[in-house]
């Protein structure tokens, strides 16, 4: 049984990692840190965990826990680590954006591995510090990384994908607020999003002569979870080539799933499941790629790596049922 230490407790996917955590059956929860919420139950914040869990949160640290999952906002994982000191032993995973790119993977002599499992698992298994990949990201990378580890990608690659307004986090805003959001559709950061870099990366790992465009249009749908993403390029391998050699990449993949039927957001809502459909179109393929934002987006994937770094089978604790309805 290993302990874990939360960091940030407070926020949408500090609730998705408590709530898992607390059924996983190898892991036992040590502490939640927040500077916010004092001495409160768990379940005051997260009220679904009513009956789960009577931990308190606390503003002091346990700094020899075997594993840190530090679900701050991007820019504060860097500060927290300077002013907090925890044991050589304590594997760190990282839910911000601090340590994703090369530029910031080693900081404080720590050398963060990018904990996408379907690219890296076995650097994962290796590792003892992760920066966990971003939900647009994930989405999108398992979209289109078999095309790239084939050097398929010769064109520029389009790409649409709606998130729902947990993608924003807890913290209200203007464009989550309810009066906003609903009803409403809307595009931001237009050909400009921060996970492009991510992406861009791990694209060029696998086909290091990638030079033409990622053309992304991040959009806000009015739904509180998951992602909704779709891709398209062109490519003159058929449409069964294109199956066969995502089905290979993914053969060892137990969350990503590729689908012969059409696909909807619902099939992987509270689940870890990343589902892919293929359908070529003339010259073109599109992939569409459907994750639940905050678990395969971020917490289950982080207790997923933390499954890989401490070698409990992949799937431990995260067998987590979805509806369709």
């Amino acid at each position: 049984m290993i302990k874990a230490g939360i960091i940030g407790g407070s926020g949408y996917t500090a609730g998705e990692l408590i709530r898992i955590l607390v059924f996983h059956p190898d892991v036992e929860i040590d502490f939640v840190f927040s500077t916010t919420k004092g001495n409160n139950l768990l379940s005051e914040v997260h009220a679904d965990l009513i009956g789960d869990t009577d931990i308190k949160f606390t503003n002091t640290v346990n700094p020899d826990v075997d594993v840190l999952f530090l679900c701050l906002g991007h820019g504060n994982s860097k500060a927290f680590l300077r002013e907090y000191t925890f044991s050589t032993n304590t594997k760190i995973i990282d839910l911000s954006n601090d340590f994703r790119l090369k530029k910031d993977a080693v900081f404080q002599g720590k050398e963060f591995v990018y904990g996408l499992p379907e690219l890296n698992k076995i650097e994962v298994e290796k590792a003892n510090y992760i920066a966990n990949p971003g939900c647009f990201a994930t989405a999108i990378q398992l979209a289109i990384l078999p095309l790239a580890g084939k050097n398929l990608l010769q064109k520029d690659v389009h790409i649409n994908a709606t998130t729902g307004s947990t993608g924003a986090g807890v913290k209200p805003g203007g464009t989550t607020h309810f009066s906003w959001r609903d009803n409403n559709f809307s595009s931001y950061k237009v050909f400009n999003h921060q996970h492009l870099d991510e992406i861009s990366e791990s694209v060029n790992q696998l086909q290091s002569e990638f030079k033409n465009e990622l053309l992304f249009i991040p959009n806000r749908g009015n739904f509180s979870k998951g992602i909704y993403a779709t891709a398209y390029t062109e490519i003159m391998a058929s449409e069964e080539e294109i199956k066969s050699l995502f089905n290979d990449f993914y053969k060892e993949s137990p969350f990503t799933i590729i689908s012969d039927s059409s696909i909807s957001l619902k099939q992987v809502l509270n689940t870890n499941k990343c589902i892919l459909h293929i359908k070529k179109h003339g010259s073109k393929i599109l992939i569409t790629s459907i994750i639940d934002n905050l678990i395969k987006g971020a917490s289950g994937q982080a207790i997923q790596n933390m499954n890989l770094m401490f070698g409990f089978a992949e799937t431990t604790g995260l067998n987590l049922k979805g509806s369709a309805f």
